[in-house]
Formats: C-alpha cells, sequence, structure tokens
C-alpha cells in the first residue's frame, strides 16, 4: 500500500513516520490482503495540539476517513487510525452478515426454511420547532468533482458510514434514478428519492 505521509507546518520526522506505516499496514492487514492507499496529514489544532487527518483508498470505491486531535502527534495518529479500524471493521462485519443473509435467501427459496413475517411499527419522531433561518446564502468554500456510485440504499447507508460524512449523493441501483441519503440531526438516517 502506498502511504503519504505530510504535514501542515508540522514537522513530520521518521519515527512518526514509521509509527504511521506501522499502524496502517497493521489495520489493512487485519481486513484485507491489501489497499490502493492512504494519505496521513498532520497540522496545527487549536490550543498547541495536533490534528491528524487519515483519508484510506482501501479498494476501489471505498474511502475510509479518520480525524484525531490530541497534544501529542503520535497519540493524534492513533486516534485517527482507530477510527479507520473500526470503519473497516463495520465494514467487514456488514459484509459477513449480506452474505449470511443471501444464504438464508437462497434456503427460503429452496423451500427447505420456512419462516412468517413479522412487522414493525415505528413511532414517528416528535417534531422540533424550526429556528429562524438566515436568508443570506452561504459562501461556496470549495467544489469537488466526485463520481456518483451506483448502489442500493442499503450500500449507500453503509457508504455514508464509511466515508465518514454527513450526506452521499447515489445513482438507486434499483430504480436507476438518483437518491440521497443523510445522516439527520438526532442521529438518524434520512432518504430522498424524486417523485
Amino acid at each position: 500500500m502506498d502511504i503519504r505521509v505530510s504535514g501542515h507546518q508540522v514537522e513530520t520526522g521518521e519515527a512518526l513516520q514509521i509509527h504511521a506505516n506501522e499502524r496502517l499496514t497493521a489495520i489493512i492487514e487485519k481486513y484485507f490482503n491489501r489497499a490502493i492507499s492512504s494519505q496521513v496529514t498532520f497540522g496545527r489544532a487549536p490550543a498547541g495540539a495536533f490534528r491528524c487527518d487519515i483519508v484510506m483508498h482501501a479498494m476501489q470505491n471505498l474511502v475510509l476517513k479518520g480525524t484525531g486531535i490530541a497534544h501529542d502527534a503520535h497519540v493524534a495518529l492513533d486516534q485517527a487510525a482507530e477510527k479507520i479500524d473500526k470503519q473497516l471493521r463495520r465494514y467487514k462485519r456488514r459484509l459477513t452478515d449480506r452474505s449470511e443473509q443471501a444464504a438464508h435467501a437462497m434456503a427460503m427459496a429452496d423451500g427447505s426454511i420456512v419462516e412468517e413475517a413479522a412487522y414493525t411499527i415505528f413511532e414517528e419522531a416528535p417534531s422540533e420547532q424550526e429556528e429562524d433561518i438566515d436568508t443570506d446564502a452561504p459562501v461556496v468554500i470549495a467544489e469537488t468533482r466526485v463520481d456518483i456510485p451506483e448502489a442500493t440504499v442499503s450500500d449507500a447507508v453503509m457508504m455514508l458510514d464509511l466515508r465518514n460524512t454527513t450526506a452521499l449523493f447515489f445513482k438507486n441501483a434499483g430504480t436507476g434514478r438518483h437518491n440521497m441519503v443523510y445522516r439527520r440531526g438526532d442521529g438518524s438516517i434520512g432518504w430522498v428519492e424524486p417523485a
């Protein structure tokens, strides 16, 4: 795996670069045979602390992000790497669960397993009072070009978690239309599908 360590107004010594290489290599070897690349960036945070941002391209269309802030650069790296490790662990668990669900569905199609459906009714979340909205348009800070993945809604939610973002725009594999999933203020996931 190609691991690049850089610093913004921070000197990255040889010990820090070796620590980053060893930590990320150990994480990848734990879950995959290899990954594409990783970018580790150190910078200054408020109150004299260090900030470490890791962007890892684990495989095609799988980008993981982790951030750590601490008064020691090594500790900040460990915090960010732990977030990457947690995301990969969740991803691997979801892949395992999905393969188990597919095997279960095949067994049900054979007729070897007969299961009754259960219904779950979720309570509607209490509505929050609307806050005053500022009518001034926000400043556009950055514009980037990204590939829009084609995925099912459940895969899009998984990508939302793995990319550690608040929203994901994707092409729905079932309908062929563009959809969006986003993390709501109460922690639940919202799904927008055009009419």
